[in-house]
């Protein structure tokens, strides 16, 4: 029997994201979004006891979009999920899989020191792991 080597979070997270302030615009957020190559917009904490917040392209596209509200007159602050569910970057992705279908999540940021240092989603954990797999059998 082979043994399955551990892939990390760490290991699959993409380090593409923004990092917003939740007074900037729907707008500007896209715009910032497009501009770094990213799809996932990370709201900065406003103090020491606040929590990070965030805005995926589906938040805008059911909030904003479908509405027929203006882009340019919504702040990410009415759209964010806030608080928002944190990944520790040495969690296996087997749990961390199991933890986005418990709370229904397709998105969250990796968080270490108190710090966003990357984003997962079902993808990376899919197809990164997969390949990780491949190249350890290979």
């Amino acid at each position: 029997m082979t043994q399955r080597s551990i892939v990390r979070v760490r290991d699959v997270m993409e380090d593409h994201f923004v990092m917003a302030d939740g007074i900037n615009t729907v707008t500007e957020g896209v715009a910032a979004l497009s501009k770094a190559g990213a799809h996932t917009l990370f709201i900065r904490k406003r103090s020491e006891d606040d929590e990070f917040g965030i805005v995926v392209l589906r938040d805008i596209a059911r909030e904003v979009l479908a509405v027929d509200k203006s882009p340019d007159r919504i702040n990410l602050y009415e759209i964010m999920t806030k608080p928002v569910l944190a990944i520790d970057p040495n969690m296996d992705i087997r749990y961390c899989a199991r933890l986005f279908m418990r709370f229904g999540l397709s998105t969250a940021p990796v968080v270490e020191s108190g710090e966003i240092i990357g984003v997962v989603t079902y993808n990376e954990m899919v197809l990164r792991s997969l390949l990780a797999e491949r190249s350890a059998q290979d």
